[in-house]
């Protein structure tokens, strides 16, 4: 099955986020060891959130606005798609994302219709 990590901070991580300093390295090693289970596809930083466009379109007028589509602490900072046997081995997964001890990491299921 394969399930969308969404890497969640409630800032931008620079240089002086506490438990910041080895997360490039951390992350990259994450990276190595889930591409050589075969777990993970594809992933990817973000760039800032005030870069984001929101876009909708209702009754047929188009509306585009600045910025991320919620108003939340949280944003969005990057993703991975993973693909493994269950939920259980998605979350184990997750949990190893250096991210997680500073942010969150939300587990979605790709629809399967």
């Amino acid at each position: 099955m394969k399930y969308l990590l969404m890497v969640c901070v409630d800032e931008p991580i620079g240089p002086g986020t506490p438990g910041a300093g080895t997360l490039g390295p951390d992350t990259e090693a994450w990276v190595e060891e889930m591409d050589g289970r075969g777990a993970r596809l594809m992933g990817d930083r973000l760039a800032d959130p005030r870069e984001a466009m929101t876009v909708r379109v209702r009754d047929g007028e188009l509306m585009v606005v600045d910025g991320p589509f919620a108003e939340t602490k949280e944003v969005m900072g990057g993703f991975d798609v993973i693909e493994c046997a269950d939920i259980d081995e998605a979350v184990e997964i997750a949990s190893k994302h250096p991210i997680a001890k500073l942010g969150m990491i939300e587990v979605r299921p790709f629809w399967t219709g």
